[in-house]
């Protein structure tokens, strides 16, 4: 799983450079109107919500912004009739890559789509021919400085994490989405800065892919997070670690 834990790292650091730009307001501002319009506008009953405000103020999403998306979703406020949908798929080599998209039109969406994996390789596939690679976690990265590691592991362990890994500069904490919330509160209550947190979607088994394989996947992988309709991108592919840093220099 390690190089799709790194590319995790990376794409939440990416996503801090290119919220300087506003590239991302607009996928924080659709996951928060659907959050709002499916579980309500309270954060305390929502952790959805609450999840979705805490990932668009890390970005430096303005307050008045974040409001005006809840009441969308609530109703309060008129607004885009959104669509959840999930699409599966291929990449070279045989990787397999999952898409969450929220759009207000579903075939425009899926004709792009389609394209999109085509450019880099790739071929989209029938609903459900992926999604049993992956299973939902909480997922929690800490920096490592400075940060104990032996400090850490045992307040997450403590808490109901069931995985502590190292990955470069950065520790992964990964459990039950149902411990999430306890996860992530026993860190912050010990005064440690958690740099990401998300429940996310993690591969139970890797493709390893090299040279031109590696490129496209990772090409593609880019690629659909960059399309506008994107809110999540998961892949299986284990890739060189020298790759995964090119892109991230880019």
């Amino acid at each position: 799983m390690s190089g799709h834990s790194k590319w995790s790292t990376i794409k939440h650091k990416k996503a801090k450079t290119d919220a300087q730009r506003g590239k991302v307001f607009g996928r924080m501002i659709r996951e928060i109107t659907v959050a709002a319009r499916q579980g309500g506008g309270s954060v305390e009953a929502n952790p959805r919500l609450r999840t979705a405000i805490e990932s668009a103020k890390a970005v430096n999403m303005p307050s008045e912004n974040i409001s005006r998306a809840i009441k969308k979703g609530t109703g309060e406020l008129p607004g885009v009739s959104y669509e959840e949908c999930v699409y599966e798929g291929y990449g070279a080599g045989g990787v397999a890559l999952m898409v969450e998209i929220v759009t207000d039109n579903k075939n425009r969406t899926s004709s792009e789509l389609k394209k999109i994996f085509s450019k880099h390789g790739g071929h989209l596939g029938a609903a459900g021919c992926v999604s049993w690679i992956f299973e939902k976690k909480g997922l929690v990265t800490v920096e490592k400085e400075p940060v104990e590691e032996d400090e850490l592991m045992e307040v997450a362990l403590d808490a109901g994490a069931e995985d502590f890994q190292v990955e470069g500069d950065a520790y992964l904490v990964t459990c039950e989405p149902g411990h999430f919330e306890s996860v992530k509160a026993a860190i912050e209550a010990k005064g440690i800065e958690i740099s990401h947190a998300e429940v996310t979607m993690v591969p139970k088994s890797t493709v390893r892919v090299e040279n031109g394989d590696a490129e496209k996947v990772l090409r593609l992988a880019e690629a659909l997070e960059e399309y506008g309709d994107t809110q999540h991108v998961y892949a299986n592919f284990d890739v060189p670690e020298e790759m995964l840093d090119s892109l991230a220099a880019e």
